[in-house]
């Protein structure tokens, strides 16, 4: 999918964006996971968790963090490695445990600072707020802070699987 993409971007944007391959695929993923985290969000906010808007964004950064996981490391950064299993999906969680805090202060600074929430402000303006500083301010936050932190200790060494890979 990504080759057939690069394919048809025109010279002499291509180049750059064969330089930065790693990154289109991890924001490809992050938009796939972005889908999910809004539709979790959505629904459990809407009916279970009406009242509890953090507690429903913290439960679907969670869903779409263990979707992200799965695609990361078998799509994103799939020649990238240096560490065990077990000590990467360790590291992987904690800096997206951290990276919910990223995701999810905005969303914070909103209803709890600037006080976007009824019966401050009306239905309309606080959904319109939760949306765009959880799903939107939120999501660039998370994302720009996890890429960093995956490439710097999650999946520290390039070319480490592309070797292994070539050697099985």
């Amino acid at each position: 999918m990504v080759e057939s993409a690069l394919a048809r971007i025109p010279e002499p944007y291509r180049s750059t964006a064969i330089k930065h391959r790693e990154l289109l695929k991890f924001g490809m993923v992050g938009g796939a996971t972005w889908v999910i985290d809004t539709m979790v969000f959505l629904v459990l906010k809407s009916t279970v968790l009406e009242a509890k808007p953090l507690t429903a964004k913290v439960i679907a950064v969670l869903v779409a963090t263990i979707v992200s996981y799965i695609l990361n490391r078998e799509w994103s950064f799939r020649t990238r490695g240096g560490r065990e299993r077990h000590h990467e999906a360790l590291l992987f969680f904690i800096i997206s445990g951290l990276g919910v805090a990223a995701y999810t202060a905005p969303l914070a600074a909103s209803r709890y600072l600037f006080h976007l929430q009824i019966p401050e402000v009306s239905l309309v303006t606080q959904e319109v707020a939760d949306f765009v500083s959880g799903q939107i301010l939120g999501t660039l936050v998370g994302m720009a802070f996890r890429w960093w932190a995956f490439r710097r200790f999650v999946f520290p060494d390039e070319n480490v699987r592309r070797q292994q890979i070539s050697v099985d």
